[in-house]
């Protein structure tokens, strides 16, 4: 059940084809819906008509029934791809989250952000790049005040085929654990809006 009372949350998942974006939205929108028992509207604008190859899944999430079920003033934009990122930045709102994929967003364009380097962690923790969006679900519901693990976990095993569903609750558990690790108290997060990323150096073969 939805323990947190939400006027109207936004989240913007954005990346370049070939990353997941639509499947994340629509995990992550079941989970918060189904498992959480929020209303959620899920949008999404993906292929070559996008400007700079860019896609993206928009979820707008709340305790009551949506009016509008655009994004356009966003809580947390997650962006995979620096074209994406260059692209929608403009649409994060004053004290809202950027959260990005360090090793492809070089230039971010805001100096608050977090990210991990979600492409690595897949190849080399998981072993399998396309994982990475459920490495970005696991973290992104560390982020979420109003998310529970257990639930998006429990939701994650229930919508995907029996053959993935392992390695993708493996991958969705290091990307939970990673960002609990890297970026500290979700609650003051929000309210520092701080600057987070690992360290260069870390060596990801000791995790």
């Amino acid at each position: 059940m939805a323990d947190q009372h939400l006027d109207r949350f936004e989240i913007r998942l954005s990346g370049l084809g070939g990353q997941g974006i639509l499947t994340l939205g629509k995990v992550m929108g079941s989970g918060l819906s189904l498992g959480h028992s929020y209303f959620v509207t899920q949008t999404q604008s993906y292929g070559p008509e996008a400007r700079g190859g860019a896609s993206r899944s928009d979820l707008v999430v709340s305790s009551e029934v949506i009016s509008y079920p655009k994004a356009e003033s966003l809580d947390l934009l997650i962006a995979l791809s620096q074209e994406a990122c260059n692209m929608y930045y403009r649409n994060l709102k004053p004290g809202g989250l950027l959260m990005i994929e360090t090793d492809l967003v070089k230039q971010p364009p805001v100096n608050q952000f977090i990210g991990l380097p979600f492409t690595k962690l897949a190849k080399e923790k998981i072993g399998l790049a396309q994982t990475m969006n459920t490495i970005v679900l696991g973290a992104a519901t560390f982020l979420l005040p109003f998310a529970l693990q257990r639930v998006m976990r429990k939701n994650l095993e229930e919508v995907l085929p029996a053959k993935i569903r392992e390695i993708n609750v493996k991958a969705f558990n290091l990307g939970f654990r990673e960002a609990k690790k890297n970026f500290g108290d979700p609650e003051q997060l929000w309210k520092a809006n701080a600057v987070v990323v690992p360290d260069e150096d870390r060596d990801y073969d000791s995790i």
